[in-house]
């Protein structure tokens, strides 16, 4: 075989394995082995807490991300929305902040304005435009089993209460695809949120400047996927989908990681 010919084959094999794999453009050009990768900031919901992050967290750590996972306030969007943004302050270099459940509506107001975010991933979490709440979200779509039936209100200030999902409805609810003996903690250290969250509109949303992924939970009994899917479409998110309860971060964290992974290249 000719010299010629051998390179027109090795070329010919070469552009084949190329369009075989499909590689996306981030895979043409990786980052400089100088270049960090970036911090991914997780931010938990209500009823839960950054725990709920754990296995997703120690997928992103082994990956050679650094990682912060700070506690929610719960107590309204607003205040929750700019201690995120002060945390966020604090951070150099490019951000991926990754959100879940409640969640969502928090990084969405916190990371407006923000250079260094580049990337904002849903999971299973509320999106909303300007002046939306998170009960209308909820409510537009049938399918939600999370109303009032479900929930314990306790006072903690006068005038202002908070929400808990009530024993016997937490795993059906929230999480009816992780193991019982694990949900019976997540109900015994589960964190209010104050329910005028319920009703307190969004600000401008980070995702109209933004890129945005998507993990829409099929199986979700919180948030039904069909807002997710409304949500994620609106937002122009890259969106994947599984068969998970409304804790998709818990139930499928290898899926999770994956998803916060792509956003970071």
């Amino acid at each position: 075989m000719t010299t010629t010919r051998r390179k027109l084959l090795a070329g010919s094999v070469a552009a084949a394995a190329g369009t075989a794999l499909g590689a996306p453009a981030a895979q043409a050009h990786p980052r400089p082995d100088n270049q960090p990768k970036p911090t991914v900031v997780l931010v938990h919901g209500a009823f839960a807490d950054a725990s709920g992050w754990n296995d997703v967290a120690t997928r992103l750590i082994r990956d050679g991300h650094p990682v912060i996972a700070p506690a929610n306030p719960l107590r309204s969007v607003a205040s929750d929305s700019a201690y995120l943004a002060s945390i966020l302050a604090t951070l150099d270099g490019p951000v991926v902040l990754a959100a879940h459940s409640y969640g969502g509506i928090v990084a969405t107001n916190a990371a407006t304005g923000n250079p260094n975010v580049k990337a904002l991933v849903y999971v299973a979490a509320f999106a909303p435009d300007q002046g939306e709440t998170l009960l209308g979200l909820q409510t537009t779509y049938p399918g939600s089993k999370l109303n009032e039936a479900v929930l314990d209100f306790r006072p903690y200030e006068e005038g202002l209460v908070d929400g808990y999902i009530k024993r016997q409805f937490f795993r059906e609810v929230f999480a009816g695809d992780v193991p019982r003996a694990t949900t019976d903690l997540m109900w015994a250290g589960q964190r209010p949120a104050d329910a005028r969250t319920l009703g307190e509109p969004s600000g401008a949303p980070a995702w109209k400047t933004i890129p945005s992924w998507y993990l829409v939970a099929r199986n979700d009994q919180v948030l039904p996927a069909a807002a997710q899917r409304f949500m994620a479409h609106r937002a122009g998110a890259q969106v994947r989908e599984v068969a998970a309860s409304h804790v998709a971060m818990i139930s499928q964290p290898a899926a999770t990681a994956d998803l916060i992974m792509r956003a970071a290249r």
